[in-house]
């Protein structure tokens, strides 16, 4: 689990390329696209070679290649063809693919290419929605069914958070210009994905907010301080792996009982874990969103 992948599994390339395994046996047998090596008790496996081919073939077909005419392309002239159909209506598509090989590939340069490169047509909050929340989402599931290692998720999510932290750092010295709450955005004690979390900092600093980002594992007696600093705070947590679904309301009702109770303090959560909330139980004061984009939206 903490080795490096560079080998990988026929199930491996289902997961990072979308395509069934099944498919994939049927392309390579009748149309010869990939190059498998054997391991020792004859079972296929592949380099990072074959998955980015495979990723270009795949991204051809999904824009009306038959995979017959793509078979009769040579190695050299799938790359070019997929350059040619890349346009604003693929952008997000290639991105994510051009930002897997980056990760798989632990390149730096193609990471800052691809970002540069959407950045010439979009915004970085339509970066981040449209490429980066999806990327990560998809990036969870492979770290899940061990198809990449944790340096890879931790080689492109590092990637993000500079580009994240360097934005922010833009607007954070300008002074809020709404002053009827101070958002307090915190992760639970042994929480560190944090990406969604430095995202709504930047978003509630961009809407004129003052924020306090605390960032990764703080245990709940470390926010009682702030409790009295403020009149109004919203604190906001993102819920991925802590704490776990049978502590969860306890831990909920925990905050409201130490830092909401006869406050003007909100509590607002999000992230993966918020869909094993008992939301029957919540105060008026604690707010459940479903998506960043819902959450900001609220703004």
């Amino acid at each position: 689990m903490n080795s490096v992948k560079n080998i990988f599994s026929i199930k491996d390339f289902e997961n990072l390329s979308g395509i069934k395994a099944h498919t994939i046996r049927i392309w390579e047998k009748r149309y010869n696209i990939l190059e498998p090596m054997r391991t020792d008790t004859n079972i296929r496996c592949y380099d990072i070679k074959n998955l980015q081919k495979l990723l270009n073939i795949v991204l051809l077909h999904n824009y009306g290649y038959k995979i017959s005419k793509i078979a009769q392309l040579s190695p050299e002239e799938i790359p070019l063809k997929v350059k040619e159909i890349i346009s604003s209506k693929s952008a997000k598509t290639h991105a994510i693919k051009s930002f897997k090989m980056a990760m798989m590939n632990f390149d730096h340069t193609l990471f800052f290419n691809t970002y540069e490169e959407l950045l010439k047509d979009k915004t970085f909050k339509e970066v981040f929605n449209e490429v980066f929340i999806p990327l990560m989402e998809e990036l969870g599931y492979l770290w899940q069914t061990d198809t990449i290692s944790p340096a890879h998720e931790h080689f492109i999510s590092y990637l993000i958070k500079q580009k994240l932290l360097s934005i922010t750092e833009q607007i954070q010295s300008k002074p809020a210009i709404k002053t009827d709450r101070v958002y307090v955005l915190y992760l639970p004690l042994n929480e560190i994905h944090e990406l969604g979390l430095m995202y709504l900092n930047y978003e509630f600093l961009d809407n004129g907010y003052q924020t306090i980002y605390l960032g990764e594992s703080v245990p709940v007696e470390s926010l009682i301080d702030l409790k009295n600093y403020f009149e109004k705070i919203t604190f906001v947590s993102y819920l991925t792996v802590e704490p776990t679904a049978d502590n969860l309301d306890e831990y909920i009702e925990k905050i409201e009982e130490s830092l909401l109770k006869d406050t003007h303090h909100e509590l607002i959560l999000l992230g993966r874990l918020t869909s094993e909330i008992n939301k029957s139980k919540l105060s008026d004061k604690t707010k459940v969103y479903n998506s960043i984009s819902e959450c900001v939206t609220s703004l």
